[in-house]
């Protein structure tokens, strides 16, 4: 047994609601991926397909060529990724935590040694540190929120205007159809 063993710190991981403490600094970080609902993303998806085939129609009698690069199914399936860091906090008692932070904050917002306020929430996963959400860095007094990307930024705005657009034809065409 070394010396590393004999003298390792603890780490408390499952800490309140809000932690106060002095930020020591951030972990390695890795990417973890959003979970994305399959019926919706298969409703937005055929009437995305139904608007797209309209407009490529259009296009073609227009003689314009084909439509644009259009992501595939399998791809918007897999979701989109986002970034986690193990943030390490310690008190004033002296015991450290480590928090996940899910998303980004810019480079300058945490210098180590600052003093933070730290909103977290438990995460489904029981075996993972609690998720801060907001953070108020009380040294500058600056409150910092990371971001992460959703399902609907992953799915884009065009494909969104273009499922908008196909649920208008689907429902226009269902609706001359049984009249």
């Amino acid at each position: 047994m070394d010396d590393t063993e004999l003298y390792r710190e603890r780490i408390l991981r499952h800490a309140g609601p809000v932690i106060t403490g002095r930020f020591l600094g951030f972990r390695a970080s890795y990417t973890r991926e959003v979970k994305v609902g399959q019926p919706l993303l298969v409703a937005v998806f055929v009437t995305a397909t139904i608007a797209q085939a309209i407009g490529a129609l259009l296009l073609a009698l227009l003689r314009s060529g084909g439509g644009g690069a259009r992501r595939k199914f399998k791809d918007l399936k897999k979701g989109p990724e986002y970034l986690v860091t193990p943030v390490r906090l310690r008190d004033d008692l002296g015991q450290t935590y480590e928090v996940e932070m899910h998303g980004q904050l810019p480079q300058s917002a945490l210098h180590r040694g600052d003093l933070v306020q730290v909103h977290t929430r438990v995460q489904k996963d029981p075996d993972l540190p609690v998720k801060m959400h907001q953070i108020l860095n009380l040294t500058t007094l600056q409150p910092l929120t990371p971001r992460i990307p959703t399902m609907w930024s992953h799915l884009g705005p065009g494909l969104l205007i273009q499922a908008v657009l196909g649920l208008t034809i689907a429902t226009a065409l269902l609706a001359a159809w049984i009249s």
